[in-house]
């Protein structure tokens, strides 16, 4: 397996889609929410790989990376993407985060536009929770890890539908959760905290897409419609779905982020439906 071996920690990673002819697809990075692992955006790499290279990666503490002594800010998140993009030797990406996931992407876009493309934030926020909500989480799950918290992550995190149609995809789901470091959930429980980009995100230029999922209690529709009226080049759209919309709606999901990212391949994917 691909693992990066920092001074503090390790970060796996997972290249995925066609790269036949070197460099003719274009880039496409994911990042993952809080709790999950590179395996959240399988859907994403079954619908979109003949069209893009994509990226994918276990944030610190979470999946198959380790975990560096927390507290971690949203700068250590960040530069843990361009030290990835760096070893790799890839100058620029587009880019796909959702939740914690898509404050990464925005902090990129603030601080390291020019290593990205286009940006896709989906179910998130400049600013998610309080701070003191994000000190209760990290002390509970101190005391009493995160298997407690299943129940509530799953109603969050999909709809009662979903939970109900598709209980094997949603199980996958909770089994990456619980097997998340206490580490690294607490580390990054301190990163949300300390997150509030509603000052900055005005000097994203990077062309910004906005996706939430149309009934998400974490980052509501509203929240992603302010994000995009406030960047430089952005638009909104929602989705069927809770907070981990890309798996909920994943169909619709491809479709947005294939016309997004490469809209002459959406336009001939049509053409041939």
């Amino acid at each position: 397996m691909p693992y990066l071996d920092l001074p503090s920690h390790r970060l796996h990673y997972r290249i995925d889609g066609d790269t036949a002819g070197g460099q003719s697809k274009p880039w496409l990075m994911f990042c993952n929410s809080l709790g999950a692992d590179l395996h959240m955006w399988d859907s994403q790499v079954a619908g979109l790989w003949q069209h893009f290279r994509m990226l994918r990666y276990d944030r610190r503490g979470h999946g198959l990376s380790s975990a560096p002594p927390p507290p971690y800010g949203l700068a250590d998140l960040g530069n843990d993407v361009l030290v990835l993009l760096d070893a790799l030797q890839i100058e620029r990406v587009h880019f796909c985060g959702l939740s914690i996931g898509g404050l990464t992407g925005q902090w990129l876009g603030i601080h390291a536009g020019q290593r990205l493309g286009r940006i896709a934030v989906c179910a998130t926020s400049t600013k998610i929770g309080t701070a003191e909500s994000w000190i209760a989480r990290r002390d509970a799950v101190r005391k009493n890890g995160l298997a407690a918290l299943t129940a509530a992550t799953a109603e969050r995190w999909f709809t009662p539908r979903f939970n109900a149609v598709e209980p094997g995809t949603v199980g996958k789901v909770l089994d990456s959760f619980v097997a998340t470091s206490i580490d690294g959930y607490i580390g990054c429980c301190a990163a949300l905290a300390g997150a509030d980009l509603r000052q900055d995100i005005e000097r994203i230029a990077n062309p910004l897409l906005g996706v939430s999922g149309d009934d998400d209690p974490v980052c509501p529709p509203a929240d992603l419609e302010n994000l995009a009226a406030r960047v430089q080049q952005g638009r909104h759209l929602s989705l069927p779905g809770r907070h981990i919309v890309n798996i909920e709606s994943a169909h619709a999901f491809n479709a947005v982020l294939l016309e997004f990212f490469d809209s002459k391949a959406a336009d001939a994917s049509r053409a041939n439906h």
